[in-house]
């Protein structure tokens, strides 16, 4: 058994990531976060530790009795074990001191495992180390998506897309919002999938973020909004769709035309070259046309990849705003729902790549 991506690929983004070390003068980085993990191991790992210095071989840390099985999954072969996370901690500080490492970096991010008490923990252990964010630097190297990248995403994408299609034609009157998920999830793993995320939000309440609950049911004259992040080989593809049970009309319907017009807008206008600001400005417009501007979420777009979400996130980082959309980004949009008390939220979302030669590639149909 191997990794899934290969050797070749995994060291270039090493060397890659090495070599913005050493232009920034830091001497290694000690990565806690999954997705950055998977990147540079080509495999998830639950706790993943990684220190890559800025020269020579990367060490990856693994609970005792797993570097058998770890090494069989990936490239890495300098694996050091630990029984508990104070010895962890102990076996990174002792050969950052040893190393005699001066500026040391760390993800500041927004994943799981990117946590402030590890961060904590490490500054105390290590007091004479300048500790620096790198997320910018990881995410510089992970937002631009290379062939095998690209391939997994198209994958991911024709099972989101075939499980929406299943999962809109079930949904009916009386059905709780984790019926509905299960119903996706069930189709997700059955299709390969390996940690899929599902999104239910059933009106009236609208709700950005949409974690399904029991006891909220499909009624008439509401909104049904579906979230699905599908993953292949952790590399993920995101899709919403919203039906409205019955027949729309008054605001339900301007909130319907008014998204499929936001939609097409920010398909004819995200291309390479164009910063995301100047295309969520004209999107305004249309929400100002219909005079929902007020209801809209702020932002329209953001990276897909190893997470459902990541940088640029023009929703929730709005220095993201300013980044110019590239050649080789996944981009999902239209990422911001119009949320509509008494009816729930309109959404609707594809998951696309940006081509070389300026247009883009749907990934989600």
């Amino acid at each position: 058994m191997t990794s899934r991506t290969s050797d070749e690929v995994l060291k270039s983004r090493l060397v890659k990531l090495q070599e913005l070390l050493r232009s920034k003068g830091i001497d290694a980085v000690m990565l806690r976060t999954l997705s950055s993990f998977i990147y540079f191991t080509g495999t998830k790992w639950l706790r993943p530790a990684l220190l890559i210095p800025a020269e020579g071989e990367p060490v990856a840390f693994v609970a005792r009795g797993e570097e058998d099985f770890f090494m069989e999954r990936t490239w890495i072969r300098n694996v050091v074990t630990y029984s508990e996370g104070g010895e962890l901690m102990a076996k990174v500080s002792g050969m950052i001191r040893k190393a005699g490492y001066k500026k040391v970096g760390l993800e500041f991010g927004i994943e799981r495992d990117a946590y402030i008490l590890f961060y904590e923990m490490f500054k105390k252990l290590n007091p004479h180390v300048e500790v620096v964010d790198v997320s910018q630097l990881t995410y510089q190297l992970r937002m631009i998506k290379d062939e095998y990248e690209l391939k997994a995403i198209r994958e991911a994408g024709r099972v989101a897309s075939k499980v929406m299609e299943h999962v809109l034609s079930i949904i009916k009157p009386g059905m709780s919002e984790t019926e509905i998920a299960a119903e996706a999830y069930y189709r997700l793993y059955r299709s390969g999938c390996e940690e899929p995320h599902v999104h239910v939000n059933v009106g009236p309440s609208p709700r950005v973020h949409s974690e399904p609950f029991r006891d909220i049911k499909v009624r008439n004259n509401v909104f049904v909004t579906v979230v699905i992040a599908a993953d292949y080989n952790r590399y993920y593809a995101n899709m919403t769709r919203t039906i409205y049970i019955g027949k729309a009309s008054g605001i339900a319907e301007k909130a319907v035309t008014c998204m499929n017009d936001v939609y097409e807008l920010a398909l004819k206008l995200t291309r390479a070259g164009t910063r995301f600001i100047d295309v969520m400005k004209e999107l305004d417009k249309i929400y100002a046309k219909y005079g929902l501007l007020e209801y809209r979420v702020v932002g329209y777009a953001h990276g897909v990849g190893l997470q459902v979400e990541e940088p640029p996130i023009t929703t929730i980082i709005p220095r993201d705003r300013a980044v110019e959309v590239k050649p080789g980004m996944t981009l999902a949009f239209v990422h911001a729902p119009i949320l509509l008390k008494g009816l729930g939220q309109v959404k609707t979302e594809d998951t696309f790549i940006v081509r070389e030669e300026g247009g883009l590639e749907r990934v989600t149909t």
